[in-house]
């Protein structure tokens, strides 16, 4: 094990924090232009405000601005002017008494009664008034404003006053002083405090502020959930692919990190601080690793926090305190009450010094909380072992007196401490009930552990647990994603359920342990399924007879048996009719949605899909309304279904269908319907050149499915990533994540994928001029005398035209065409479909049939526009452009090669990456006859807003925060012709401000590569 001992534990990029830093910046810019202001940065401790404080320094000194900054501390209440003398001593400290007399100037003797010891009274002046008269403290007031002011003579200044609510009243009241006068001065005061100690001089201040309107105010919010991870991808710094989120910033750990430090920056460092030093997270043979999480260790820096804050409670309140601690996060009053036997006034009396000792916050008049997480586990963890166990038995059973007409309301809290308590009986029969609960509001993780906690009160009374049991965790770890111990806790309630002889039982976990399978191994999927139905012809059972068709109808679908699944799916719909199940019909409906679908009858998908959509809505049943919603966004058109006539939906619409699906995924903790969302919604945006959103989400749908080990997902993000590349001309890359794709499929033997994954790779192979091997997959993948049923099978065929085209048969290639067309479903004259229409235009071309070609193009073309497939619009100009070239219709073919060229520089702003977007305008253009490719120069300045080379390095250090000077002398010009560049670059980019390119060259990712 390598170790990090001294190695601080600090996340080296600014999370969260993009829109406050912008703004900040621009507020840098108008001071420096002549606008002052007074800027306030509020939040909890450790909340970031000293982080951004350090940035909004480092881009004004690169500004030229001129940096005074003082500090509060917490003795300084009662020191008049604390942080401005720390700032002037600190300003003024390395300088020599004759360049101190110099600043100082007249203003000495009005100063000096503050800084005797930089600037002591001569002997010759008399004395003067005391301190605290008014008067002489209007005229300090005078003589500080005029000294701060006078330095912006100079140049612009950037005055930092950190943590006010530790600051003394005097000094408020300069600031107020001060904020009337800077407006209209190159000075900006930037003041932070923490919110939630406000005191009453304080509050005053800040109620002036907003009167006289003196004050923009930023108040930094807790990071989320995603910002958590992303900070401790940062701070784990793992050597990943950037869009790849590495394991140790997901799951149980993120949860439990989020959880307690409740987005708090500094908590979150310091938590992995401590769970580095205790060795549960370790840097090993290259990459951070972690044991199993079982305790969080509470910081060193928190704990001495709370110590200080508990040290002058009374007796009594601490032991209100303790017990509010063992009671949770938040805690009744009149659970305190019943607990503590105190009358109303005395336990208000106490709650009121915990809350003063600003350990504990009032929500309302019945529910009190801790400040923070961190704070009450801090104090759970300073009672013994023993005193936690007492005071979990009183609390609950308490909760069972207090609440006995409403205990579902608490089910959570009695399982909980009749667990820690010891008292498993309770802990049983109310850990069961709190997993039920928890599994039916969509909380997976919850459930896990609240069945986990049953499971072991069943041990610990020497009970075999029931197989329900372990059904209900093996399929709250699904949800989440957990295959081993889903398949652990499943094939136990399989053993118990067979040994119990509960037949139903049985036959659900058997359909469990299919489903669950399927993810990774068809073979063993189907043998479940087959069992299932076995078991269910034997039980008299209708409708798990139907169930097990539906799953079975399934199985058949991903072995490209359509017709044996759409019947299997029709008997099991007609058997739910009959029986008045409307949730059996709902799945149902959704089952032949994706049967409708894959067999490339899009338009009678929509129809199944939005169906069972209203039902799953009326029935509440989330998880399954996520599988209909993504199957309808897929019937208006992707990379894998462009072959056949979509279904009649704007896009807009079906993207709100996948936005939602992606929501309610989030909102129950369904990772693995979270991934398979992400890698088809990536497929609906690419097919229509919504390129930098669709690899974003791949990715992200990619890096889940890797992490939950979900191969059939893993399969379809690296058919997606495959597709996408091969989009964007990126054939290398296209070509690496398909060949993972074809290894995942043939490892989990799902038909489905063997032949749509050889479909595309061998499209790349024909685009890297491999015909041999093209040929080869798709013989592999389809024989000759094969349908063109299912859309894998259509993309099987679809290459071999490819194929055809490339082995200059045109003839063979309009025949398979002509064949695909006429086995589309819905197909008539009025549904055009890009792709086909420009196929047959191809081949038509290259047998001089140019009339018909040009009707099939021009046709494509305007189906492609109606349809927003904007990748489509630019190879149909080319191929338009081609036909017009040869038929000598000189005008006519250089209007087509330019829209094409257009229509290229237009797509590639939305790709992300500089490389890849260089590479797509160079290989787009030379595909186009008579044009010179674009260089990678030339290319960068059409994505670029025509900025040239230079201007981009000048835009790239403007976003860095860079004076114009340094600009300058970085890259060794005159200081003038840097600014001849930026009057060049406002022009051209149409801004006013520096800042506004600073923001603008942030967002092309300027910055960031010009640093690396």
């Amino acid at each position: 094990m390598e170790t990090l001992f001294g190695t601080p534990i600090l996340c080296p990029v600014l999370i969260g924090r993009g829109a406050e830093l912008t703004a900040l910046r621009l507020l840098v810019d108008r001071a420096r232009s002549g606008k002052g202001q007074l800027v306030l940065l509020s939040g909890e401790a450790g909340i970031g405000k000293s982080r951004l404080v350090a940035e909004a320094k480092t881009y004004a000194t690169a500004q030229g601005f001129l940096l005074l900054q003082g500090q509060c501390f917490p003795t300084d209440r009662s020191c008049p002017y604390a942080p401005l003398l720390d700032l002037l001593r600190s300003h003024l400290a390395t300088s020599s008494r004759e360049q101190v007399d110099t600043e100082m100037g007249s203003l000495a003797s009005a100063l000096s009664p503050l800084l005797l010891d930089l600037l002591p009274l001569p002997s010759d002046l008399p004395s003067l008034p005391p301190l605290d008269s008014e008067h002489e403290k209007r005229r300090l007031f005078a003589a500080l404003a005029h000294l701060f002011l006078r330095q912006t003579t100079k140049q612009p200044a950037l005055l930092i006053v950190e943590d006010l609510h530790w600051s003394d009243e005097t000094s408020l009241d300069f600031l107020h002083y001060l904020a009337r006068r800077c407006t209209a001065s190159p000075l900006l005061v930037l003041l932070t405090y923490r919110s939630d100690e406000v005191h009453p001089g304080l509050s005053h201040f800040l109620a002036q502020l907003d009167r006289e309107r003196l004050a923009q105010e930023c108040a930094l919010a807790p990071l989320t959930r995603s910002e958590v991870s992303a900070m401790m991808y940062a701070i784990f710094a793992l050597r990943r692919s950037v869009f790849t989120v590495p394991p140790l910033a997901q799951g149980e750990l993120l949860d439990a990190m989020y959880t307690l430090t409740e987005g708090n920056p500094f908590f979150i460092e310091e938590l992995l601080k401590s769970l580095i030093e205790a060795g549960d997270i370790l840097y090993k043979n290259g990459r951070w690793q972690r044991k199993e999480l079982r305790e969080l260790h509470i910081p060193r820096s928190v704990q001495d926090a709370v110590e200080l804050r508990t040290a002058h409670l009374s007796e009594g309140a601490r032991q209100v305190l303790n017990l509010a601690a063992v009671a949770g996060r938040h805690f009744d009053f009149a659970l305190l009450q019943t607990l503590t036997q105190h009358d109303e006034a005395q336990l208000l009396r106490l709650l009121k010094e915990l809350i003063a000792a600003q350990l504990v916050v009032e929500q309302s008049a019945e529910q009190f909380a801790f400040r923070h997480a961190l704070t009450r586990q801090a104090v759970y963890t300073q009672l013994l072992a023993r005193e936690r166990k007492a005071l979990h038995r009183a609390i609950a059973e308490t909760f069972e007196r207090l609440y006995a007409s409403m205990l579902e309301a608490h089910l959570a809290d009695l399982a909980s401490h009749f667990f820690l308590a010891g008292v498993w009986e309770k802990a049983l029969l109310y850990g069961q009930r709190a997993g039920e609960q928890a599994q039916a509001l969509y909380a997976p993780q919850a459930a896990s552990e609240h069945f986990t906690r049953a499971l072991d009160a069943a041990r610990q009374l020497s009970l075999t647990p029931a197989a329900s049991l372990y059904r209900a965790r093996g399929l709250a770890y699904d949800t989440l994603g957990d295959f081993e111990r889903a398949r652990a806790d499943q094939e136990t309630a399989l053993q118990l359920a067979h040994k119990a002889s509960d037949r139903y039982k049985e036959w659900q976990v058997l359909l469990d342990l299919g489903l669950l399978w399927a993810g990774r191994n068809y073979a063993q999927a189907g043998d479940y399924y087959q069992q299932a139905l076995a078991l269910a012809r034997t039980m008299d059972d209708p409708a798990a007879l139907a169930h097990s068709l539906n799953r079975l109808g399934n199985w058949y679908l991903n072995a490209e048996q359509p017709d044996e699944a759409l019947r299997c799916h029709q008997e099991a719909l007609a058997t739910f009719q009959a029986l008045s199940d409307r949730r059996g019909k709902a799945a149902t409906l959704d089952f032949l949605g994706m049967a409708s679908l894959l067999s490339g009858d899009l338009i009678q998908s929509a129809v199944y899909n939005q169906q069972a959509i209203v039902l799953f809505g009326e029935l509440d049943d989330r998880q399954r309304l996520i599988s209909s919603l993504v199957t309808l966004m897929l019937c208006g058109g992707h990379y894998q279904n462009d072959t056949v006539v979509p279904a009649a939906v704007g896009f807009a619409e079906l993207l709100q269908q996948g936005e939602l699906a992606l929501k309610i995924a989030g909102e129950i903790g369904s990772r693995s319907d979270e991934a398979y969302t992400l890698i088809h919604m990536a497929m609906c945006l690419g097919l229509r050149g919504e390129y930098a959103r669709a690899l974003e989400v791949a990715q992200r749908g990619l890096a889940i499915a890797e992490e939950i080990e979900h191969r059939q997902w893993m399969t379809a993000g690296h058919r997606t990533l495959g597709a996408l590349y091969l989009d964007l001309l990126a054939l290398s890359e296209a070509q690496q994540h398909l060949e993972q794709a074809l290894a995942l499929a043939q490892e989990i033997g799902s038909r489905v994928w063997t032949r749509i994954v050889p479909g595309f790779l061998a499209l790349v192979c024909l685009a890297q001029h491999d015909v041999t091997r093209a040929e080869a997959l798709l013989n592999a993948a389809l024989g000759p005398d094969d349908p063109a049923q299912t859309v894998g099978q259509r993309l099987v065929w679809y290459a071999r035209t490819e194929l055809a085209l490339a082995r200059n048969d045109p003839l063979l290639a309009l025949h398979i065409a002509d064949q695909l067309l006429a086995s589309t479903a819905n197909i008539s004259e009025e549904r055009v479909i890009p792709r086909l229409w420009k196929l047959r235009g191809e081949a038509l071309v290259a047998l001089h049939r140019e009339a018909e070609a040009e009707k099939m193009l021009r046709a494509a073309q305007d189906a492609a526009h109606a349809q927003g497939l904007r990748p489509s619009l630019w190879r149909i100009a080319i191929d338009l452009g081609k036909l017009y070239q040869a038929a000598l219709r000189d005008e006519e073919a250089a209007l087509a090669f330019a829209t094409a060229q257009e229509l290229i520089e237009d797509l590639a702003t939305s790709i992300p990456d500089t490389s890849l977007r260089d590479q797509f305008l160079h290989k787009a253009s030379e595909l186009i006859p008579g044009q010179e490719p674009l260089s990678a120069r030339r290319a960068a300045k059409k994505a670029f807003g025509g900025l040239t080379e230079r201007e981009r390095e000048v835009a790239a250090l403007i976003a860095q925060g860079k004076a114009n000077r340094e600009i300058a002398e970085i890259l060794v010009v005159n200081y003038r012709t840097i600014e001849k560049h930026i009057e060049n670059m406002l022009s051209k980019l149409g801004f006013a401000s520096r800042a506004q390119i600073a923001v603008w060259a942030a967002e092309k990712g300027l910055g960031k590569q010009e640093q690396s």
